[in-house]
Formats: C-alpha cells, structure tokens, sequence
C-alpha cells in the first residue's frame, strides 16, 4: 500500500466567534500512526497540532529547549522561553495530546550558533533557519520520534510535501510517476516558507508532515479561535528566534571574544582607502549604516573579502549581480539533474523576502550549480541560500558563494 492510499478526505465545520461557518477538507490516516509535532507554542503549530489528530494521526507534541537557563532571550516570548514553552503545553493539553520538553541547547549551540558566527566571520551572511530545520527539526529529533515509537515528524511550516507514487513529476512534463517526496510551496503567497526546507533530504522529507501548507495564515487564526484557542491571536515572531531586537551584531559582540574579531580597512571599488573598522562581522552586502562619508551618492557595502579583511564599498549600482555560482547543492529528484553541464530554465529566490526571477541553471558537479539571472538583482549575499524552482514545485539549491569564488566556463 502506498503512502497515498493511507489517506481518505473529512470535512472539517467549524463555526468563528463571529458566528460564521467554514469547512477544511483534511486527508484521513486510515491507519493510526503516531507523528511527532514541533510544538513552539505559536499559533500555527497549535493548529497543525488539531488537524493532525482530526486526520486520525496520534499526536506527540514536543517543545525544543535550546538554550541555557543564562539565555539573553530566555525572558522573551521566543521559542526558547518560558513563555513559549508553557504556551505549548497549553495547547498541548487542550488538545488532549502529550506533551514533552526535549533539552537541546548543547547541539543549537553547536549547530546553530557556531554556524551563525563562523559565517559572519568568513564574510558570509548566515541563514540559521534553514540550518536548523536541517540539522535538529529534522534532523537530531528524528532519533527522539524514533524513541516515542512515531512514523513521522511534523511542523508548522507553510509548505506542502506530497508523497508516494501518485505525486507528479512536474519539470519533466511527461506525466511520469515519482516515487519520491515532492516539496512544494504553500497556497499563502504571503507565508510560504517551502525556501526554508530546500535543504531537507528524501530520507527527511518521506517522513516529514506539514499539515498547514494548503491553508492560509488568516484560516489558521479561524481555525485556532473556533477551537478557543489562548494562542489565536499570538503576534507571529519576524525576527531569528536567539537574536533580541534582531540586533544581530550585539549578539556577536555577547558571544564572540573581542580578539575574535577580525578587525581590516575599507576602499571603495577603486582601491581608495576610506578608513578603518572593528571587524568583518559587522558588515553585510548592501549595508549602508556604519560606512564612510564623504561621498555625493549613497554607499554600500558590495563586497567582503575574508583574506585580507577589507569591506569594498560602491554605489547602487555595484550591488548589482546577474551570474552566481551556489554550492552543497541539494538536487531534488523531481529535478531530474543527471546530466551534468546541461542548462534548465527556472525561477530563483537569492533571500527569503526576494519573489524570484528567472534563471538559467546549470549543475556543474561537485554539488556545484551557475546561476544566470535573466535579469540583474541587487545584493545576491554570499552565504544566503539560492533556491531554485519550477512554478511552486522546489528542485533544489544551494549556498551562495563569492564571486571571486567562480569557477572557470
């Protein structure tokens, strides 16, 4: 029996405190298999949480506690607080699900947060989300969703992940059956967030849930206030969970020793030397806060060189980018990326506020790919992910790199 045939349609009612009714149409597990839910005591994992057991799923919610008790943010209604945490076991207990609370600040510390500033350190510009879904919500809570005897992990996430050997395989047209995991964006254009899982395997997305991803954030909050849920209204978090204020260079300066630093000069794309500054880390492309003036035109920053430490700074136009090369490329399987050095067409997102553009792909081994924008984008970050999709469906990418970094045509 394929995953597929598991499932069968329900009709959920539901009635606001408006009065007004409306129906979602959930997929039935005919068979009662037990799912891990990531519970961060939001609005939108509370309601994967609901629909999750109303498709016949045994739900098992469970809280990361990722950092130490001494945490800046642990005051904070962050997915490390207290906060966040008591809000979890609220709905957890409402919806009459289990509840734990996993402690894994040791591994965020080493897989999160030596990332976040290693990168900076390198001149790169970190993306700790899509690590962390890699690395410990996909990944490290595999081995607890094993112990707690669960066939699947889930998340609120807006995405959608089809299964099994009915799901299309849309590059190639041909109507062929996959056999694999297919990572789509969700229906909200608004809150898709299918770019922060590009880097999830098959071996992750077979036995990955995201029940929220063909609803919309307002049928969410619908779904949540029919339910009398306390969290309906919770203010969504738009900034890195361990980041207070997103003030990202206090917390480098909190975490890294001053001697960590990597302290350099700064020219403009000419060569002029301009002055001094306190450290690469403090620098991102596209920044103007913190640089020189003197000049009639705004400056940025357009490039960070970690060999000898120097911010090259430039007008507007100098952020301009039209090729790029990404690498740790994760090829989807619907992207069909056998052949080596032969070109695709397809629409790429360089940050997760850009809407895409249109690119020219071609895989060039190594877990590399070149990257030919039809159109030049501003500021294309080292560090940042490149995802890479056809209409909704992902197909893969990869890490921006340095320009200098480009491998000969």
């Amino acid at each position: 029996m394929t995953l597929l045939h598991r499932f069968q349609e329900k009709s959920i009612h539901l009635i606001d405190s408006y009065g007004v009714w409306s129906t979602f149409h959930v997929r039935m597990n005919r068979e009662k298999q037990r799912v891990l839910l990531g519970m961060s005591g939001g609005v939108d994992s509370s309601v994967a949480g609901y629909l999750l057991r109303e498709q016949g799923y045994d739900v098992v919610g469970v809280t990361m506690k990722v950092w130490p008790q001494d945490c800046v943010s642990r005051a904070e209604d962050k997915c490390c607080g207290p906060q966040a945490v008591a809000d979890a076991r609220s709905v957890a207990h409402a919806l009459d699900i289990p509840h734990y609370v996993v402690d894994e600040a040791d591994q965020f510390e080493r897989l999160v947060i030596d990332y976040f500033s290693s990168e900076y350190q390198a001149g790169r510009t970190p993306n700790p989300c899509v690590m962390c879904n890699e690395k410990l919500k996909f990944g490290n809570l595999r081995s607890k969703a094993r112990a707690l005897g669960c066939d699947y992990i889930a998340t609120g996430h807006y995405a959608i992940i089809e299964y099994g050997a009915g799901t299309p395989s849309s590059r190639r047209g041909d109507g062929a059956a996959a056999p694999h995991a297919v990572l789509r964006k969700g229906v909200d254009p608004r809150k898709d967030q299918s770019y922060f899982l590009f880097s999830l395997r098959q071996a992750q997305l077979c036995c990955a849930l995201t029940p929220l991803g063909g609803i919309t954030k307002p049928e969410i909050r619908q779904i949540a206030h029919s339910l009398g849920l306390k969290v309906a209204d919770k203010i969504d978090s738009q900034e890195i969970c361990f980041v207070p204020g997103n003030d990202y260079k206090a917390f480098l300066r909190s975490h890294l020793d001053e001697t960590e630093f990597r302290c350099g000069e700064i020219y403009d794309v000419d060569g002029n030397f301009l002055g001094e500054h306190h450290g690469i880390e403090l620098f991102t492309i596209g920044q103007r806060k913190g640089l020189p003036g003197g000049s009639p035109r705004p400056r940025y920053v357009v490039d960070l060189d970690p060999k000898t430490n120097r911010v090259i700074v430039g007008d507007g136009d100098d952020l301009l980018c039209d090729e790029f090369e990404i690498d740790r490329v994760n090829w989807h399987p619907v992207a069909d990326t056998d052949n080596v050095g032969s070109s695709f067409e397809a629409t790429v997102k360089i940050r997760y506020s850009h809407p895409g553009t249109p690119a020219t792909v071609t895989p060039l081994g190594n877990d590399r790919a070149r990257v030919r924008l039809h159109e030049s984008q501003r500021a294309v970050t080292p560090g940042q992910a490149a995802v890479i999709y056809d209409d909704d469906v992902v197909l893969g990418g990869g890490w921006i790199c340095r320009r200098e970094a480009l491998a000969p045509a």
